[in-house]
């Protein structure tokens, strides 16, 4: 009998302002998902949190409609009975999911939000469970974790919106006991979505200003001079392995969003041109910085190493990072000896593998006596 062919839902778009990134990221693992092994099913998630489901709702996200026909109209019920799509109309019908791949990239999708949904719907998922995923969102929390690991980071403060409205200037003092430059980032945004490097302290305040316009959580952190840029993917459950690391040469005097995605003119340098003894701390750091965090089956963890002195520090973890062609996480393990298609089998593989060790578990217990009936 032939092998019934696994259905797996890639989940996309989202109310982020990573949106359109996820889409093309999207768009990349469902043209390389072996189409003799898997039914892929098209989750999208519009900008006002709207599910549709079906072959046309990449194109629908991609052209802007907000307008989602009733037919395409279907939700991941959290309900483990479930186990898949349930649809919201008459027109939709009900689809089992043996795996959802989450490529959302940001709030509301990278945090453990969609996560969380996922555990309570049993459905086996891709990537870190809930609380690997708001810890690899989170800059300051997964950089407090590298401190009380002994993980190198740079210095860093923070804030809340509250606490800087009713103090700008006490917090400012505290900026400038760790000096210029520094970079001012919102604490739960990936893409170098709200960041500014600031060269001056009459530039601090509006890149604080800016930076809350994303999340009520600012960090602001010592900024590595003369740093190389570094990263290095990570692959496995609970003994992950490395990749070879990366460099990326931006276009722009940081990789910004433009650098990114948009001018095409930064370059990816594969291997790193490190020493070897470098290329180790490196891969060993990745490694130690995804168990430190609970994280599950894909990362990339990005570096700031200093070639004066050659001292690497931890930069930051992204627990769905980009899957676009051009991506690093992908090319990482390509060089490593790991093709694209093949690093979307194992990520599956993984996916399976602890959602069935989560399903082992007990998560019910009966007293000696009934005392919760009286």
């Amino acid at each position: 009998m032939a092998r019934r062919k696994l259905r797996v839902g890639v989940l996309f778009g989202g109310r982020s302002a990573e949106h359109e990134v996820s889409l093309v990221s999207a768009a990349s693992v469902m043209s390389n998902l072996d189409r003799r092994k898997y039914e892929v099913v098209p989750i999208g998630i519009a900008k006002n949190g709207q599910w549709l489901v079906g072959a046309r709702s990449l194109n629908l996200l991609k052209s802007g409609q907000t307008k989602i026909p009733p037919g395409l109209r279907a939700i991941v019920a959290p309900e483990p009975q479930e186990r898949g799509l349930t649809p919201l109309t008459t027109a939709g019908s009900a689809q089992k999911l043996d795996v959802v791949f989450p490529v959302l990239h940001g709030t509301f999708g990278e945090d453990g939000t969609v996560q969380g949904l996922l555990e309570l719907a049993s459905i086996p998922y891709v990537g870190a469970g809930v609380l690997g995923s708001a810890l690899g969102m989170d800059k300051i929390a997964q950089k407090l974790v590298f401190n009380s690991q002994g993980l190198p980071t740079p210095e860093f403060v923070y804030s809340t919106a509250t606490d800087w409205q009713n103090n700008q200037a006490g917090f400012i003092r505290t900026c400038h006991k760790i000096g210029l430059p520094l970079f001012v980032k919102p604490a739960n945004l990936g893409s170098s979505v709200g960041i500014s490097k600031v060269h001056t302290w009459r530039e601090l305040r509006p890149a604080v200003k800016y930076a809350f316009r994303y999340d009520r959580r600012v960090i602001v952190e010592r900024g590595i001079v003369k740093a190389l840029e570094i990263e290095c993917s990570v692959l496995g459950n609970d003994k992950p392995r490395a990749s070879v690391p990366g460099q990326i040469i931006s276009s722009n005097e940081f990789y910004d969003y433009d650098a990114k995605y948009v001018d095409g003119k930064s370059e990816a340098v594969i291997p790193a041109p490190l020493p070897k003894v470098v290329v180790r701390k490196v891969m060993d750091l990745s490694v130690r910085a995804f168990k430190a965090l609970d994280l599950a089956g894909m990362a990339r963890v990005d570096f700031l190493v200093q070639p004066s002195g050659w001292h690497v520090y931890l930069n930051e973890v992204n627990t769905i990072p980009g899957f676009t062609s051009i991506s690093m996480y992908p090319k990482l393990w390509q060089a490593s000896g790991l093709p694209y298609p093949k690093l979307l089998d194992e990520l599956v593989r993984l996916a399976i593998e602890r959602g069935h060790a989560r399903a082992r578990l007990q998560t019910s217990y009966r007293p000696k006596q009934a005392w919760y009936r009286s």
